[in-house]
């Protein structure tokens, strides 16, 4: 069967982005793991940033802005529309490569991002695979919207959105900013939207999250929308270990020395620290920094804080601020944080791998969303799932006092023993969902088999 596999060939497109990179990655290792042949394609300004096993091959497409990708296009639509038109040219001419290879392609897996990559894959008749890496059920509310059942809110004045199968009730504050806000970041809804109305083309649109965590969704949507459960996208070691040397994913789009963050956790007590990350995306006010500064400082617990977008005299005036509770630095292995016994909460933006990788290593969570789908995620953390608290807002800025009054919540509040229990078993059932037999192992080996037999 081992050898069977190696003449399937997956061929999986990124998005240039962390959060979309990492749990493509992760896609193309399971599947290596299980004998096909994986090909991963990203744009040529991040391709370098990409070290993973020789048995992954990495290949080079372009995006039309090849010295500085994103950041140097004029505006995003700019970027979308050039990406469209030079990734097409270069995955097409790609595919042929490697159909001249020996192994030809089978299947394209691409992000949810680049729906042009479905286009492709039709013109060399071979198989399409969307990767969604949000969660379903923020996913689940574009599907809505595609299908007439949730229209746009024209007035922020609106309180509640209408009730949708298999979710909770959310408030205007708990939905994605592109529904919430649809006039502001009108290029990337109109992008989605455009994806959910091709979803029925594709032959698989894969999630990266499991069905014991979006249960309720799976149940009430299984029969109308038919998405694949393939997740936690997480480097194995953290959870069943079956893939060796994998404790990372392999990619990153900036530079760190974990080494000074690990031995500064490894002087602290035992899940006493807090940990503050916005992610690779997210960006936050001057006014939020110093909030969160002070508030940290008062919270008398130690902290371990990413604050990637100071500049280092900035860096230097905060540490100096703060005093000697906390360790603050530019960026670090977020899993290897997570996973040290010294780490007691997680201040997170929420977005979804950050979500993800905070359940699957069992930390509870403060919830300060920012932007995208990570009002729904803290939504889900907070009330769902409820590993953590949701930070309320004063015109948009958490202040000190909230920040202190959550930290005591989850540390050490009459509900922390809960959330911790709770974190425990998400962590748990992530372990079971990816390991032999696991809902997410099953959905993969059911796609590879098909691979192997197209036609039945």
């Amino acid at each position: 069967m081992q050898n069977q596999r190696s003449h399937a060939h997956v061929l999986v497109v990124t998005y240039p982005a962390q959060g979309h990179i990492n749990p493509l990655i992760q896609f193309a290792k399971r599947l290596t793991s299980k004998g096909v042949k994986t090909t991963v394609a990203t744009t040529l300004y991040t391709v370098k940033s990409i070290n993973v096993s020789s048995t992954i091959a990495i290949e080079p497409i372009s995006d039309g802005f090849d010295e500085g990708g994103f950041n140097q296009a004029p505006t995003l639509q700019a970027y979308l529309e050039s990406f469209k038109t030079s990734g097409s040219k270069t995955l097409t001419e790609l595919i042929m490569k490697l159909n001249n290879s020996g192994t030809p392609v089978c299947c394209v897996a691409y992000d949810l991002m680049l729906p042009w990559a479905l286009d492709v894959a039709k013109d060399f008749g071979i198989s399409a695979a969307m990767m969604l890496t949000n969660s379903a059920s923020v996913c689940s509310l574009y599907w809505h919207i595609n299908q007439g059942g949730l229209n746009l809110l024209a007035k922020q004045e609106t309180l509640a959105a209408p009730p949708m199968p298999g979710l909770p009730s959310l408030d205007v504050s708990d939905l994605p900013s592109f529904l919430a806000q649809p006039t502001s970041q009108s290029a990337y809804l109109a992008l989605i939207l455009d994806i959910f109305g091709i979803r029925e083309e594709n032959d698989w649109v894969f999630c990266n999250s499991f069905e014991a965590l979006e249960s309720e969704l799976v149940e009430a949507l299984m029969a109308k929308w038919p998405v694949v459960m393939i997740g936690p996208m997480v480097p194995s070691f953290y959870l069943d270990s079956r893939i060796e040397g994998d404790t990372s994913y392999g990619a990153s789009l900036w530079n760190y020395d974990n080494d000074q963050c690990l031995k500064w956790l490894d002087s602290k007590p035992l899940k006493s620290v807090v940990y503050v990350s916005f992610g690779s995306m997210a960006s936050i006010s001057t006014e939020q920094f110093q909030e969160i500064a002070c508030g940290l400082k008062a919270s008398n617990m130690p902290f371990l804080w990413i604050a990637k977008e100071l500049k280092d005299n900035q860096l230097l005036e905060l540490i100096d601020s703060i005093g000697g509770m906390g360790l603050v630095v530019k960026w670090c292995n977020q899993l290897e944080v997570l996973a040290h016994q010294a780490v007691g909460c997680f201040v997170t933006h929420c977005g979804w791998n950050s979500t993800l990788e905070g359940l699957s290593l069992g930390v509870p969570m403060v919830c300060v969303p920012q932007w995208s789908d990570q009002p729904t995620n803290a939504k889900f953390l907070a009330h769902v799932w409820k590993v953590g608290v949701r930070a309320k807002q004063d015109r948009g800025i958490v202040t000190r006092e909230e920040l202190g009054n959550c930290l005591r919540e989850v540390m050490i509040g009459e509900r922390s023993g809960e959330m911790k229990s709770n974190a425990s078993k998400w962590k748990e059932l992530a372990k079971r969902a990816v390991s032999v037999g696991g809902s997410s192992d099953r959905n993969i080996d059911e796609f590879i088999a098909k691979l192997l037999k197209p036609d039945q």
